[in-house]
């Protein structure tokens, strides 16, 4: 009589249980590639975006907190490695520093000077530059030519033309009457020139960013606007800039903060870290140069780097108040 049981596998008869599948490594297999799948889409965005971090853990916020436990002490550039303990004495003697406050002053001056009329005249220029003009590509590259002149080019030309004695601007004013101004040696005239300086570089800049968000206006707007009998400059005032109005206040806040930690300019103009024989141009970069490469005293140095630090924060949250507000009554 033949048995109606089927002989087990010699796997199964080895050790007492049923055969594996004959698919099971296959679907193994699919396992674990499903599993760095996960993984890989889980984990290599931040893989990416690690070295960022990296550089800015290095060189943005140890220097950040560094300067900020400096700032606490009495640090000399001779012997960085000693520091004495003085608390916020640095901070308190800022408050009663006459030189500190010209310096601030000077900034803020020198700030207006050249954020206002910088920020008009890329709306202007913007504003041409949106028509349909010939050749169109060559002036746009053409006002951005400033922005790539590297800072001590464009300084050395300008120094030049606001010379007391042979400069052109003073060429000028001698045509119409007007006597040699000493630009340098003033309080006002030299602020001018060195508002002249980044007015210049960063005109075009700004100009091209209102560009972009003219084109970014829906044409539509403009359609409506010339069917009720609306002009060009009506256009410009009702449709134009009230579109344009997150970007301008962008760029009041990026200007604002490049002011605020202007440098180059003014230290390449007069050639001094005191701007000027009486300081009527040294900014607050100036300042915190001579305090910390001059006088040696890195302490003091860093404080006036986290008072410079804490009026950029100061700006961003009126910035940020601005901006709110903007959005409510709209």
């Amino acid at each position: 009589m033949t048995s109606s049981r089927t002989d087990p596998a010699p796997g199964a008869r080895a050790t007492g249980r049923p055969a594996p599948a004959a698919g099971a490594p296959a679907r193994a297999r699919e396992g674990r590639g499903s599993r760095r799948h996960r993984w890989d889409a889980r984990w290599s965005p931040y893989a990416f975006i690690a070295p960022f971090f990296c550089f800015f853990a290095a060189f943005g916020l140890f220097p950040l907190l560094y300067t900020g436990w400096a700032s606490l002490h009495r640090v000399s550039l001779h012997d960085p490695a000693h520091m004495e303990w003085v608390g916020l004495r640095n901070f308190s003697r800022l408050l009663e520093d006459d030189f500190f406050w010209n310096a601030l002053r000077n900034t803020f001056t020198i700030g207006v000077l050249s954020t206002v009329p910088q920020l008009l005249m890329a709306l202007g220029l913007a504003h041409l530059l949106n028509y349909k003009l010939r050749g169109s590509t060559f002036f746009r590259v053409a006002v951005l030519t400033p922005y790539a002149t590297s800072v001590a080019a464009a300084t050395l030309v300008f120094g030049m033309l606001f010379g007391r004695d042979y400069g052109m601007i003073n060429w000028g004013l001698g045509l119409v009457g007007i006597d040699h101004i000493d630009w340098e040696n003033g309080t006002w005239t030299s602020q001018l020139a060195v508002s002249a300086i980044v007015i210049w570089r960063w005109t075009g800049y700004n100009a091209l960013i209102y560009l972009a968000a003219m084109q970014a206006v829906p044409h539509d707007l403009y359609e409506s606007a010339a069917l009720d009998g609306a002009s060009r400059r009506q256009q410009f005032v009702h449709v134009t800039l009230p579109s344009l109005r997150p970007t301008i206040l962008f760029t009041v806040v990026v200007s604002t903060i490049g002011a605020t930690q202007l440098f180059g300019e003014p230290l390449l103009f007069g050639g001094s870290q005191t701007g000027g024989g009486s300081h009527q141009y040294q900014t607050l970069g100036l300042y915190l140069y001579e305090q910390g490469w001059f006088d040696f005293q890195l302490g003091r140095a860093s404080a006036i780097a986290w008072a410079m630090f804490l009026i950029l924060i100061a700006i961003g949250l009126l910035n940020w108040l601005v901006a709110r507000r903007l959005n409510k009554t709209h």
